[in-house]
């Protein structure tokens, strides 16, 4: 098989100049096919040159549709708003994974991110989705025709990797290793992905704080030292109160003495 010729067939089916070269050729088809029709004017000629017309634009029709529907430009695809992801709505902390919000921020965000499994598996499928959207984007020559911020916001994201969620998801997810990696092609600088695969930060992150995960928010000698002194402890009391000897009878039935 002539792979060049396969190249030359591939890179015209991804030409956004497709339809217009459809369009040109069927129409220089059906003037050529118009005058001959003219030329003989047998009436079954003229039917058979009718079908053949429809059956072209019919044929014309789906290869465009086809093509919408398999093949997007990638300047489209480039330029299209990026998605907010729902998810940080539901949990505020998964916005430290954009790298936005500055370096003294970001680095109080660790604890908020590690603070609770739930929190974690979030960040963690957050991060895929970030990787996903870039990469269905291309790589760096075919995203940036006609990019945006939000790309480079995007791309800045995933190449900071500040808590090794990104080459985590690349490892587990899409089998790469520091060396090679078909998401490498999506960004222009990989060496701080590469190192966290290399040092394994996620990992290490994880144990840092999954000890606390299980951990008693708070002891009961704690909550009972917080309680306000006027609320009763519970502990008995060293205050004395009088006996019943020491206590002088009292009869009903005599009178009071006068004031």
């Amino acid at each position: 098989m002539n792979w060049a010729w396969a190249a030359s067939l591939d890179q015209i089916w991804h030409s956004p100049n497709l339809p217009l070269y459809l369009t040109l050729a069927t129409a220089g088809l059906v003037g050529i096919i118009v005058l001959i029709t003219l030329l003989r004017s047998e009436r079954s000629t003229a039917n058979g040159v009718l079908t053949l017309i429809t059956l072209l634009a019919i044929g014309v029709a789906g290869a465009v549709t086809l093509r919408g529907v398999g093949v997007a430009s990638p300047v489209q695809s480039a330029e299209a708003p990026r998605p907010v992801p729902t998810a940080t709505a539901a949990l505020p902390q998964l916005s430290c994974i954009d790298e936005l919000a500055g370096d003294a921020v970001l680095a109080a965000c660790e604890k908020a991110l590690f603070g609770s499994a739930e929190s974690v598996a979030a960040a963690v499928t957050y991060a895929a989705s970030q990787i996903t959207l870039l990469t269905s984007l291309g790589d760096v020559a075919t995203a940036n025709k006609g990019a945006g911020s939000d790309l480079q916001a995007l791309r800045r994201a995933v190449e900071r990797d500040r808590y090794g969620l990104m080459a985590y998801v690349l490892t587990v997810r899409d089998r790469c290793t520091p060396a090679a990696c078909r998401a490498f092609r999506s960004l222009t600088d990989t060496r701080q992905i590469a190192a966290n695969m290399e040092e394994r930060l996620y990992e290490n992150m994880i144990m840092r704080y999954a000890a606390s995960w299980n951990a008693p928010t708070q002891t009961a000698a704690g909550m009972m030292a917080a309680l306000p002194p006027s609320m009763p402890t519970g502990k008995p009391t060293n205050a004395e109160f009088p006996t019943s000897a020491s206590t002088p009878p009292v009869s009903i039935m005599n009178p009071e003495p006068p004031a």
